[in-house]
């Protein structure tokens, strides 16, 4: 079909329209390439080019031009030799498609691993209008141009958030409201942040009375206790002061009770209670065969669901809904109903400045926590060592590996209850503890690649962003989370099952590969990173949905 319109579009030298395929077109970052198809019995040339925007349309656009010399000659032979004119235009539409298909595929096979299909290509082949609230994509596949001139007014924001980071080892959470506020404020935004109490000794070190961070208001308690009403009070007063532009709560810190009220909200979901009930599962499955199920998984997995139905019934009390992966906003679209409007996708960012390439500083941490010179590949772990996050699978998994590969090391950078098992495991695993971002920078450049055995199906880990900003390949859970947001390609490293004998697999390909293969893999993984989970490109998606929350005019792309 496709075929006999090129043929008439040839004859009628038209421009032919044809829709992209759901799937990633194989030249998807070449806007232009064009050819010639040359000399064919009678017919001497046809030009041919073919254009792609994608982030225009998803609409491939072919032109066909026929020089004047090869028109006479058509005309030439026209009635005498129809059925042979005929055969050559079959011809010529053969060579148009070998040529078609062949050429894009040679690029793709020498271009870097950057040219991977990372546009509007998949959104499922679905024109997009540019009205960035229709946008079912991550914002962060956009370009915000930070240097652009910026409205006259600046904007005045509220942010509700459990914790502030305190210390040096914050949570995930915490370290992305802390990363995001700050970036927003150095904007030149008024960011007030309603929270729980710091402890005293801490205050000096985060709360910050500087123009260009956020100011912090504790509400009276215990520190590191939540009390939402105490914050709403002092919000409330606040807002009567002087009215706050827009409303950002991490999680449900706010209420929905509170928040029905607030046409001005954003709420980003860092963990809801489906994703609690699908990791319940994956970490029971972890049970040996002869281990009873634990009396918390057998409580939670039935108190979890009336959790789901409520939440289903209240998620909709938000006007906006900020999903932290690509998957995590098609399950508010699709499971919790809310209208896709509403939802909008930006992923999480992690500071440029505090997470890149140091080959020196990775040799001289690997001296310094004691790996041997001999060690033929490191492998890496961080975070909290708790069962979801996978603990139990990589200690079984390197149980089985160590004694065949004894040069093969394991660094672990948290702290938890597995934390002592770890260290039980003997000398070829290095348990550090928790680390602050500074140490985190030296761990990730000490390591080949690093390894992330989550059991949370929806979560989207900042250690997987910093390694990959550090130039490291990864691994990984294959999760839907992960796989659509973060390995969206296989040069990015490797996946696994959630179980100990997929992961023993992808361990054992690792070691194969090696680490000058791994380090190809990291560097692959950086060029993404830097296009997609820097802090910078984050905190602009969130300012452009505050303005677009503020004014719809905003609303349009550019």
């Amino acid at each position: 079909m496709v075929e006999g319109g090129v043929r008439n579009a040839l004859k009628r030298k038209e421009i032919m329209h044809i829709p992209c395929s759901s799937a990633c077109l194989p030249f998807p970052t070449f806007h232009c390439f064009s050819f010639q198809l040359f000399r064919i019995f009678e017919l001497e040339y046809i030009n041919c080019t073919c254009t792609y925007k994608p982030h225009k349309t998803n609409i491939l656009t072919f032109s066909f031009s026929i020089p004047p010399h090869s028109k006479n000659m058509m005309a030439f032979n026209n009635k005498p030799k129809k059925t042979h004119l005929s055969s050559h235009f079959n011809l010529c539409t053969s060579l148009f498609f070998i040529v078609l298909f062949t050429i894009p595929a040679l690029f793709l096979l020498h271009s870097s691993t950057s040219s991977i299909c990372t546009t509007l290509s998949v959104h499922n082949s679905r024109s997009w209008s540019g009205d960035l609230r229709s946008a079912e994509f991550a914002w962060n596949r956009l370009s915000f141009v930070e240097n652009l001139p910026l409205p006259v007014f600046k904007l005045r924001i509220a942010v509700f958030s459990r914790k502030w980071p305190i210390g040096t080892t914050p949570g995930g959470m915490e370290r992305h409201a802390f990363t995001l506020h700050t970036a927003l404020a150095r904007r030149g935004h008024q960011v007030h942040v309603f929270t729980s109490p710091v402890e005293e000794s801490s205050q000096s070190h985060t709360l910050s009375s500087s123009s260009s961070s956020p100011k912090i208001h504790c509400h009276e308690g215990e520190p590191g206790k939540w009390r939402y009403n105490k914050a709403w009070e002092q919000f409330v007063k606040e807002n009567q002061r002087e009215p706050f532009d827009v409303v950002h709560s991490e999680s449900v810190a706010l209420p929905h009770w509170l928040a029905r009220n607030v046409p001005n909200l954003a709420v980003s979901w860092h963990g809801i209670a489906l994703e609690s009930l699908q990791s319940d599962i994956y970490q029971d499955l972890t049970r040996k065969p002869n281990e009873p199920i634990s009396p918390i998984v057998n409580q939670s997995l039935y108190g979890v669901l009336p959790k789901i139905l409520n939440e289903i019934r209240f998620f909709k009390n938000y006007a906006h809904h900020v999903a932290i992966s690509d998957s995590c906003g098609e399950m508010l679209r699709d499971v919790y109903q809310i209208p896709s409007q509403r939802v909008h996708v930006i992923l999480n960012g992690v500071d440029e400045d505090d997470f890149r390439q140091d080959v020196r500083l990775g040799l001289e941490f690997r001296s310094k926590i004691g790996i041997p010179p001999n060690a033929s590949l490191v492998l890496g772990v961080a975070g909290r060592l708790v069962k979801d996050k996978g603990h139990p699978l990589l200690y079984e998994a390197f149980s089985v590996l160590k004694e065949k590969y004894p040069h093969v090391y394991l660094v672990v950078a948290g702290s938890g209850p597995w934390q002592q098992r770890y260290k039980d495991l003997g000398a070829q695993v290095l348990v550090l503890g928790s680390m602050s971002p500074a140490e985190l920078r030296a761990f990730y450049n000490s390591i080949d690649i690093f390894v992330n055995p989550t059991l949370r199906p929806q979560g989207l880990d900042l250690t997987l962003m910093e390694a990959m900003m550090s130039g490291k390949a990864v691994m990984a859970s294959r999760f839907p989370s992960i796989k659509g947001t973060i390995v969206v390609d296989d040069e990015f490293g490797y996946m696994f099952s959630p179980n100990v004998e997929s992961l023993v697999q992808s361990l054992e390909l690792a070691i194969k590969d090696g680490s000058k293969r791994l380090a190809e893999r990291g560097k692959a993984c950086r060029e993404y990173a830097v296009s997609m989970f820097t802090a910078k490109k984050m905190a602009l998606a969130f300012e452009r949905l505050f303005f677009c929350i503020k004014n719809e005019t905003f609303c349009t792309y550019p």
